[in-house]
């Protein structure tokens, strides 16, 4: 029988596929883009599973892709960008999935802060607004200042504006406005102050566990983007278990039953706050993490899940310590083309198993390094604490300086 993938996050492919087959299927995944994926497939056996070429963009041929398929028995969608479509599709195919209704309403995020204050979790005010200059006073008298700008469904920090007075308000506005596409889907809610962490998590049956919460370093203004996470996070016991508490009932709220969540929060005087609710494993390499630091192949649940049966990770014993991971990203220091990098040859000189995971390839075009599209790849470290592994990887993660040239 086979199992269909709509798209997939760009690590992951390979534990997807083993765990597929190990559960008696065929992993069938369904791109627009294969160059995507070269780490993943570069590393897999040829017949490891089936890659069809498809625009994925497009519904109807993605339909009948699907419909050729051999005793499709479910459909794996990992992504944010194809979770809607996905669930749709599933529904229509009477495969085991998520409620299409529900998947829309966690695709944005003003949405999702609508149904937390409903249920009693949401305490900050939040605002849709149009992208222009004359909603300054809006957001000021709704939200006050400073305040963060978000599009409802946004990805990778595109999109994002922190903003401390109303000049700068009124020029983020500006900025969306020029962007385009932003109309009816831009909105506005108070800044958090406190440290980013994300919690990983499975439900099913609307039954939560926390498997775990990632540590994670933003850069300042004006460039919003990810630089760094570590995981697994030692929070205090009591702090742990209320984190805890927390996510599964924010994720009942929202309307999640079933499933791996990615939650990002900021841990706030006043407890945690909700930054975005994404209903997948953690992009880059959480995935691979959960893994290393779990000891097992948390890519399994994902097989269960996508077959329409309790997970046997949410029941598992769990190892209490001893494994961590430090990631750090290397950005393009500007736009161009990529011509290598310098500094990968000496990276088995640092401590922790240091390893390297491009997310470009040589001679593919960057042309935004403000957000996580200007990611060039990722170092990878491990130490028996997530603090150490975080030190660990940064250190190395120094000398790795990609190698840019202008576009002709």
């Amino acid at each position: 029988m086979t199992i269909a993938a709509l798209e997939s996050l760009s690590f992951g492919l390979g534990r997807t596929a083993r765990a597929a087959t190990a559960a008696g299927h065929r992993l069938c995944l369904l791109t627009g883009d294969r160059s995507v994926y070269l780490h993943e497939l570069a590393a897999l056996p040829a017949d490891a599973l089936t890659v069809v070429d498809v625009d994925t963009f497009d519904t109807e041929a993605v339909r009948r892709e699907l419909a050729r398929l051999p005793d499709l028995a479910g459909l794996i969608n990992t992504t944010d960008t194809w979770s809607v479509p996905g669930a749709d599709l599933a529904a229509e195919f009477g495969l085991p999935g998520p409620d299409p209704g529900a998947v829309r309403v966690l695709r944005d995020k003003a949405a999702v802060r609508a149904a937390l204050h409903r249920e009693g979790l949401g305490s900050n005010a939040f605002v849709r607004v149009e992208p222009h200059p004359e909603s300054v006073a809006e957001v000021h008298r709704t939200v006050g200042l400073p305040a963060v700008l978000k599009h409802v469904s946004g990805t990778s920090s595109r999109d994002v504006w922190i903003v401390h007075d109303k000049e700068a308000l009124h020029a983020a506005l500006t900025e969306a406005g020029l962007r385009g596409g932003l109309d009816g889907r831009l909105f506005a809610e108070p800044f958090l102050a406190g440290p980013l962490y994300s919690a990983e998590t499975l439900t099913w049956q609307g039954e939560t566990r926390l498997l775990g919460v990632f540590g994670r370093q933003t850069s300042r203004a004006p460039a919003v983007r990810e630089e760094a996470a570590a995981f697994p996070v030692a929070l205090p016991p009591g702090e742990s278990a209320a984190v805890a508490r927390w996510v599964g009932r924010v994720l009942s709220a929202a309307g999640h039953d079933g499933g791996f969540a990615h939650v990002e929060f900021i841990l706030t005087a006043q407890g945690p706050q909700l930054v975005e609710i994404n209903r997948r494993i953690g992009g880059a390499l959480v995935g691979e993490a959960l893994c290393h630091v779990l000891r097992t192949d948390v890519y399994g649940a994902l097989i269960d899940v996508t077959l329409g049966r309790r997970p046997a990770l949410l029941d598992a014993a769990l190892p209490a310590g001893g494994r961590a991971v430090g990631l750090v990203l290397v950005y393009a220091d500007r736009p161009g083309v990529l011509a290598g990098w310098h500094g990968l040859d000496g990276l088995d000189s640092f401590p922790g198993n240091v390893r390297w995971y491009p997310t470009r390839e040589p001679g593919s075009e960057v042309a935004h390094v403000g957000d996580q599209r200007g990611c060039t790849g990722m170092v990878w470290a491990e130490a028996a604490t997530a603090e150490l592994a975080q030190h660990r990887a940064w250190s190395a993660a120094t000398t790795v300086r990609p190698v840019m040239r202008d576009a002709s």
